[in-house]
């Protein structure tokens, strides 16, 4: 009886040390204090003068370990979303699948999740295993666990400096190794939105995926399929606007994950003009996120299915279609196909189709049309395309040097320009074809509507 006791006394101890993390102090992280939001320190100051644990978590913490300015704060706690909610006036709780907690400071959020527990057999999930609603909360060591990766699976706690780490997270960040938390193939079934993450990150921060991390992503790459469209947009976006762009669309094609998501993308980039193009694009992409300044989601998804476009675009007009109802029907084809698949959001779909629409008219050098494109609300978005195509080799570069001078001329200069006989007056570069005579009913051999090439 008494061994049994002993026993059970160490052992409790022994699974306690278990649960211990790895901390480590200022001198020994190197985090610049500097760095920190300090909406995100009095979150967890507040947090903690109530009498509840509170730290700065997962990405950010990861960010300030690399010496990066994280662009946003999580913090993790042992309050409910209840308790969190009535410490802040402006606080939010949302979400099914995991309650968390909204903060605002004006526009910046502070995100607060409950300390998660150990996934319970109780947990909704569907027939693939996926995870569709688990609010159940525990320890800290627990939800260390459920993070998915040892590089966001850090707690840092600005009031002593100090960082936790249960998961060898600082060897991995110091090794540039992307290593997911407990058995590859489970955490991948829990929630296939990491299939994408793991290539937003190693092609972000220029990381290793560690072997057994990556041997399975092929193989369970269809279970993107049972993700909402929502959340694969989100994650889409997150990936494109990451700064690495092109780095990721690249590492998504290495890693096969490309189908179903920009399944056409292959057929974009085998051919040249079409590679040179949606290179071009996604590194002026990155290179204005890299500086700063703002980018739109609208410009960045019309660039890369573009040449989807402009294939539809020509099988149209060859059976017959004028060439602006021909780019519209094509236009239409392509965002109906890709809506259902990314859940394009209705803003984003209609600057796409805006962009698309400007260019023939961009073609159009004569009388009043130059001075009526002046005053299109996207004329930016639609010029900044126009160059694109310039520089890529699909139009003519004199074209784009037109517009240029013509948008930086005043009054007389924008005559003198318009006095000049320009090469190519109102074509657009796809072939015209006479439409045939029975109204505009969609032309025999045109691609059906919402299919794929």
């Amino acid at each position: 009886m008494i061994k049994k006791f002993i026993k059970r006394i160490l052992g409790v101890k022994n699974k306690a040390a278990a649960h211990q993390p790895v901390i480590l102090g200022p001198n020994e992280h190197g985090i610049n204090p500097q760095l920190l939001s300090p909406n995100a320190v009095r979150v967890t100051q507040t947090l903690q003068e109530a009498g509840f644990k509170a730290f700065v978590v997962g990405g950010a913490v990861r960010d300030l370990l690399l010496g990066v300015k994280p662009k946003d704060f999580d913090v993790a706690t042992n309050a409910t979303p209840e308790q969190v909610k009535r410490l802040f006036r402006r606080a939010f709780i949302i979400g099914k699948r995991f309650q968390i907690v909204h903060v605002m400071f004006g526009q910046d959020i502070i995100e607060v999740t409950t300390f998660r527990g150990a996934s319970a057999e109780s947990a909704v999930k569907d027939e693939h295993g996926r995870v569709l609603r688990d609010n159940t909360f525990g320890e800290q060591h627990e939800d260390a666990v459920r993070r998915d990766f040892t590089i966001n699976a850090m707690y840092y706690d600005p009031a002593n400096q100090q960082v936790l780490d249960y998961h060898n997270g600082i060897a991995d960040i110091r090794n540039k190794t992307l290593r997911i938390i407990g058995v590859p193939e489970a955490r991948y079934r829990e929630d296939p939105v990491r299939l994408l993450r793991v290539v937003r990150f190693a092609a972000k921060l220029g990381f290793e995926i560690d072997p057994e991390t990556r041997e399975p992503i092929k193989v369970m790459a269809p279970l993107i399929n049972n993700v909402p469209a929502a959340r694969v947009f989100d994650e889409m976006l997150k990936l494109l606007m990451s700064g690495q762009a092109l780095a990721c669309l690249q590492q998504l094609r290495k890693e096969g994950l490309h189908h179903g998501l920009l399944p056409l993308l292959d057929v974009v980039l085998e051919q040249p003009l079409g590679e040179k193009f949606v290179t071009l694009a996604l590194a002026g992409t990155d290179q204005r996120i890299r500086e700063g300044k703002p980018v739109s989601p609208g410009f960045l998804f019309a660039s890369l299915l573009w040449h989807q476009v402009v294939e539809k675009w020509t099988a149209y007009q060859a059976a017959g279609e004028y060439p602006i109802p021909a780019l519209h029907l094509a236009a239409d084809d392509v965002l109906n196909t890709q809506t259902e698949k990314l859940a394009l959001q209705r803003k984003i779909a209609t600057d796409m189709r805006d962009i698309w629409a400007m260019q023939p008219r961009f073609e159009r050098r004569v009388g009043k049309s130059p001075y009526k494109m002046l005053e299109h609300t996207r004329l930016r978005a639609g010029y900044d395309f126009l160059l694109l195509r310039c520089a890529s080799g699909e139009i003519d570069a004199e074209i784009g040097d037109w517009w240029t001078a013509f948008m930086a001329a005043d009054g007389p200069g924008r005559e003198e320009l318009l006095a000049r006989k320009p090469k190519s007056e109102g074509d657009s570069q796809a072939p015209k074809k006479r439409r045939r005579r029975g109204g505009r009913s969609k032309p025999k051999g045109a691609p059906a509507e919402g299919s794929a090439q």
